[in-house]
C-alpha cells in the first residue's frame, strides 16, 4: 500500500466513477483498475461496489475513506513541517475554481507565486462551486476560489476579486444596436445558460423576477464554450465581465449591461477555518489578495 494508492482510492470514491478518477490523475482506466485490485487484495475486503454499471464505496470502503483522508492529511502535514524547518515556504497547495476563474481570475496569481516561490508546488483542480467548498471541507484543496456568499461556518472568506454579469452578444446582433437591452429583449433571443453553479442560479433568478420565460437554446459546462457559441451567432449569453475582457479587446464580443439588470459577484478566497496554514498558504493569500484588488470596469449601459 502506498500512498499514490490511497489518492486513487480517494478519487474513485469521491467522483463513484474510475473514468472520472482517471480523468483527474492523468492516468488510463485500467491503470485505476488495476492500482483498486491490488489495493482490495492488501487489505482483504472489497472496497468499491461495481456491479450494475454503478460504483458505489461499501461499509467497508466508507471506513477505508476516513484512514486515507486522514493519512493523506498527516502526509502532507508531516511534509510541510520538515520544510518549515527553513524558513522558506516549501512544499505544496492545492487550490480549486471553476474554469472562468482559472482562466482569467488566476494565472496571474500564480505565474507571482512561482515566480517568489518556485519550491513550491500548486496543484489546481477544475470544479464548480459546490465541489470546491466540498474539496475544501474533506481537506482534499487548501483553497477553494467561489463567489461569495459563503455560509458554512467551518469556513473563513478573503475577498480576492470583484466582477459582475453582463450579457455577452457577437457583433452583429441586433441587440447591439439598441440605446437600452431590458430583460424582455433577451426573453425574445436563444440564450445560452450554464449548466450549473452560481451564475446559473443568478439568472435563473434574474427571470423569475421579471415573469420571463427563457428562450434555452443550449445549456453547457464551459464557460469558454458558451463564449464561442455565442460569438458564432448561436444565441446569447450571460457571464462574468472579466470572463470576456480579451474576447471583448479582440472584438469577438461585445458586452452589454441590460438596462435596470445589476447583478455584482464577489470572488473570495476560501479555506477551513481550523487548518494550520502553512508558510507557503500563508504566502500565495498574501499575493492573490494584493494582485486581484477589485477594479472598476466599462461596459455599455
Amino acid at each position: 500500500m502506498d500512498f499514490d494508492q490511497l489518492e486513487t482510492f480517494l478519487e474513485v470514491a469521491r467522483n463513484l466513477s474510475f473514468s472520472r478518477a482517471a480523468e483527474k490523475r492523468f492516468r488510463t482506466q485500467p491503470a485505476i483498475s488495476a492500482q483498486i485490485r491490488a489495493l482490495e487484495e492488501e487489505v482483504g475486503v472489497k472496497l468499491l461496489d461495481r456491479t450494475g454499471g454503478k460504483v458505489s464505496v461499501t461499509a467497508a470502503g466508507k471506513v477505508f475513506v476516513t484512514y486515507c483522508e486522514e493519512t493523506m492529511e498527516a502526509r502532507r502535514y508531516v511534509l510541510n513541517a520538515m520544510q518549515e524547518m527553513e524558513r522558506v515556504p516549501r512544499g505544496e497547495i492545492v487550490v480549486a475554481a471553476n474554469e472562468g476563474t482559472c482562466l482569467h481570475v488566476l494565472p496571474e496569481v500564480f505565474a507571482q507565486f512561482k515566480k517568489a516561490y518556485p519550491e513550491v508546488g500548486i496543484t489546481v483542480q477544475r470544479s464548480e462551486s459546490r465541489e470546491v467548498l466540498e474539496s475544501i471541507i474533506d481537506n482534499s484543496a487548501d483553497f477553494g476560489v467561489v463567489s461569495l456568499p459563503v455560509d458554512d461556518k467551518r469556513l473563513s472568506t478573503v475577498l480576492i476579486h470583484r466582477d459582475e454579469l453582463v450579457l455577452i452578444v457577437a457583433p452583429k446582433h441586433p441587440l447591439t444596436k439598441l440605446d437600452k437591452v431590458r430583460i424582455a429583449d433577451i426573453g425574445q433571443c436563444p440564450v445560452l445558460l450554464p449548466k450549473l453553479g452560481r451564475t446559473r442560479e443568478a439568472i435563473d433568478r434574474i427571470f423569475d423576477e421579471n415573469n420571463i420565460k427563457p428562450n434555452v437554446s443550449m445549456e453547457l459546462d464551459s464557460s469558454e464554450l458558451l463564449k464561442a457559441f455565442v460569438s458564432a451567432g448561436v444565441g446569447v449569453g450571460f457571464i462574468a465581465s472579466s470572463n470576456a475582457e480579451s474576447d471583448v479587446k479582440l472584438g469577438n464580443l461585445v458586452r452589454i449591461r441590460p438596462h435596470g439588470i445589476n447583478v455584482r459577484r464577489d470572488l473570495a478566497l476560501v479555506f477551513r477555518k481550523d487548518k494550520a496554514l502553512s508558510r507557503a498558504a500563508l504566502a500565495f493569500i498574501d499575493i492573490t489578495v494584493k494582485l486581484k484588488t477589485p477594479k472598476a470596469v466599462t461596459v455599455r449601459t
